[in-house]
């Protein structure tokens, strides 16, 4: 059994030991921002979660069958609905982002507290400890966030006394040959807790399909950008390309972009490439992932090279099995061709369809604009790390540890 599906059946001694790890980590990374607004607002919403769903939460032992509307206790800090009770991007809630970090790391220590009392006196049955296991998944992917934010502003979290190394370099193998297979996709109630885009279980009629046994590489990479690929408007889709030409509601303004966000250099004689992580230029290896790829970019990619994005059913079904086979995954979160939709079971014995969590923003306002990413990254909390799991971002998100591997068309 892998760490992921053990934490989702994590019981109440050892969730506390995870909560507590995950709190640490968070205050240790909140640490290297000096005060960013962006990081206090990540940071403090992580706590902000965990209370507004526990110590809150007058239906909390109710779990998966709880209101998410419901009304709540006060907060131990009054600011904090009106700080992070917001639909709003961390970015966009920070610019008005004012508590001091003594402030906010009280609050995490705080709400941390009570958790842990609150936690003692459950019961220990799935439902009983439903919101304290989903406040575990959402911190970890808080976590993460923080790593993310750390890149976009040069926070330096590559010191051998953090623990955060890069993707390493890796052979490069033959594509794989997938048999055709009818796969189950989801997690049932006997899994423990999954966060609702997960449910509920259906099965996926897959024909036999190729797919790349690791993630597109640099060297893979710039021959697609030697080739005049971000000049050429047939290679692109034509919303990725008023996206690459910083138009109007596309995304973040751009620039003459040719390369992967945080790429200083690309190509030329050696064909070498120059990339900043946290702050620090470095020199990206061939076989290293190519890292930092929009989706735009990656349906570019694979147009140019005769290929396509995997499904998340195709790119699930390899990662389950094609592992013994010289399939690598887990260095960085993999864009698939699909939107992010909601599961169905429609197999004529009767039909499960998705239903939202007490945690109703966890994914349904993101149907349909989203793209899904599948896998992770080196930045990911390993309790995470599971091909179950769904990420998904906008598809000219590029701030995140992403990239894609592809499929014979």
């Amino acid at each position: 059994m892998s760490l992921a599906e053990t934490t989702r059946r994590l019981d109440k001694d050892v969730l506390s030991v995870a909560l507590i790890d995950t709190r640490n980590h968070l205050l240790q990374r909140l640490d290297r921002f000096d005060g960013a607004p962006q990081a206090l607002w990540i940071a403090g919403q992580a706590g902000w979660f965990q209370e507004w769903w526990i110590a809150r939460n007058v239906q909390r032992h109710l779990g998966r069958h709880a209101q998410g509307d419901t009304v709540r206790l006060p907060s131990a800090w009054p600011r904090a609905d009106a700080l992070w009770r917001v639909g709003a991007s961390a970015s966009a809630s920070a610019t008005a982002f004012s508590p001091a970090l003594s402030d906010v790391k009280d609050y995490l220590l705080a709400t941390l507290e009570t958790t842990l009392e609150l936690l003692e006196k459950a019961g220990d049955d799935d439902m009983a400890l439903y919101f304290f296991r989903l406040a575990l998944f959402h911190e970890d992917q808080r976590n993460e966030d923080l790593l993310v934010l750390g890149q976009q502003l040069a926070v330096n979290f590559l010191k051998p006394s953090i623990g955060i190394h890069l993707p390493a370099p890796g052979p490069v193998r033959e594509a794989l040959w997938m048999a055709s297979t009818h796969w189950p996709m989801g997690l049932d109630a006997d899994s423990g807790f999954a966060l609702d885009n997960q449910s509920p279980v259906h099965e996926v009629v897959l024909p036999e399909y190729e797919i790349d046994a690791q993630a597109v590489t640099w060297q893979q990479y710039v021959e697609f950008v030697l080739d005049g690929a971000y000049d050429r408007e047939e290679l692109w889709h034509p919303k990725g390309w008023a996206w690459l030409n910083g138009q109007p509601g596309t995304g973040p303004a751009q620039e003459a972009r040719r390369a992967p966000r945080f790429v200083d250099q690309i190509g030329g004689a050696t064909g070498a490439v120059s990339q900043t992580h946290f702050g620090q230029p470095m020199r990206m290896l061939g076989t290293q992932a190519a890292l930092h790829v929009s989706w735009w970019e990656a349906e570019a990619w694979v147009r140019w090279a005769g290929r396509r994005l995997p499904s998340e059913a195709e790119w699930e079904a390899a990662a389950h099995l094609g592992v013994r086979r010289g399939l690598r995954w887990g260095d960085v979160w993999e864009w698939c061709a699909n939107s992010l939709q909601p599961y169905s079971n429609n197999n004529g014995n009767g039909t499960a369809q998705f239903a939202a969590g007490p945690w109703a923003d966890c994914s349904a306002p993101f149907f349909g604009t989203h793209r899904v990413l599948r896998g992770a990254s080196f930045a990911t909390t390993p309790r995470l790390v599971s091909p179950k799991f769904r990420h998904f971002d906008l598809p000219g998100s590029d701030g995140g540890f992403y990239g894609f591997r592809s499929c014979a068309i």
